[in-house]
């Protein structure tokens, strides 16, 4: 796929329905479009349905092509797909999704560098000392953002250090190196490019709560060390009715140390089967906090864990949840759709 061009990226072509209805729409703006006129950037994450075949594929690639101007790889660039042996690196399925970002006028999140899950068996089922889990950690992110250098907006460096008590959760990571390797990555991360944007990205840290106050305490703490880091990644995966209170004033408060604040893994899930009255809540769940996000200029790049019901990760994770996204199984546009369409025009 490397290199594919969609001509409907970014335009005002029609869209293929009107929202919640399957119709044609008289406003045919792309949520791409009409973000970049607030100065926001809109993504989705992908990977197995960028690579369908026919027209499921032309139809998955088009859709997310026209709508988002970010794609994250949702599970290429992690460890074991990207780093399969100990001197194997497998580029290639991130490479097609980085070339059709970049011949779509879309921006990269990289996702992710340093995580506890997902992580090679060669890894994981060897007998490491401190010194050689040191030496593997700063192999894997300087060849990682090396090879990707100058093609990606920003990386999640870190991903989820913190059990939701605050302390810090263990892992291979932490289990071999302590709580400083979060900080060996962002340095090693800084090193490798010198100008990529360097996040933490984590869950229920949305809200103000002991695992998000942690993380205030990390941030102060490196920004006295001079530990390179850009951003915090608020994950954002939600149930209905779950948006905290605190989301504003936890954005304010990172923001006020000079940081980005970035939704990155946003959608909502729901008890199945799906409601209309469910439906119409989670319309409003993205709303507010897409509505949140837009009143600090910090929070500038909204980026959904997939747009279509099609492709989800909730029914496999939350056996009997789903209908997360903002476009269902047949690519129609749902109620949240039209609320974010509605919210950024």
């Amino acid at each position: 796929m490397l290199g594919v061009v969609v001509t409907a990226c970014g335009s005002d072509s029609p869209p293929l329905t009107t929202p919640g209805t399957g119709q044609p729409t008289g406003d045919t703006s792309s949520l791409r479009s009409i973000a970049a006129s607030k100065g926001r950037l809109i993504g989705s994450a992908i990977d197995r349905g960028f690579r369908y075949s026919g027209s499921d594929g032309a139809t998955f690639r088009s859709n997310f092509a026209r709508e988002f101007s970010v794609l994250t790889p949702e599970n290429d660039m992690k460890f074991e797909r990207i780093h399969p042996g100990r001197d194997v690196y497998r580029f290639e399925p991130a490479d097609s999704l980085v070339g059709f970002a970049e011949a779509n006028s879309m921006k990269v999140r990289g996702h992710n560098l340093v995580w506890d899950q997902q992580l090679s068996s060669w890894l994981t089922s060897g007998s490491w000392t401190p010194d050689e889990a040191r030496t593997l950690l700063v192999e894997h992110v300087t060849k990682v953002v090396s090879h990707y250098r100058g093609r990606v907006l920003e990386w999640d460096v870190v991903n989820e250090a913190f059990a939701d008590n605050g302390s810090p959760r263990p892992g291979f990571w932490f289990d071999h190196l302590g709580k400083d390797y979060v900080e060996l990555a962002f340095r090693t991360a800084r090193d490798a490019d010198s100008s990529v944007a360097l996040f933490y990205n984590d869950y229920n840290i949305e809200g103000i709560n002991p695992k998000s106050d942690a993380l205030y305490s990390l941030v102060r703490g490196f920004q006295a060390r001079g530990v390179p880091i850009s951003g915090i990644g608020l994950e954002s995966h939600f149930q209905l009715g779950g948006i905290p209170s605190t989301l504003g004033a936890n954005i304010a408060r990172f923001a006020a140390l000079g940081l980005k604040v970035h939704i990155t893994e946003l959608d909502v899930r729901m008890p199945l089967p799906a409601t209309a009255e469910q439906l119409q809540t989670q319309a409003q769940n993205y709303r507010d906090v897409v509505s949140t996000c837009l009143q600090y200029p910090a929070c500038d790049v909204i980026v959904m864990w997939g747009f279509t019901d099609k492709e989800s990760w909730i029914p496999s994770a939350f056996p009997g949840w789903g209908a997360a996204l903002i476009l269902d199984a047949g690519y129609q546009h749902k109620p949240a759709y039209t609320a974010l369409h509605d919210l950024l025009k």
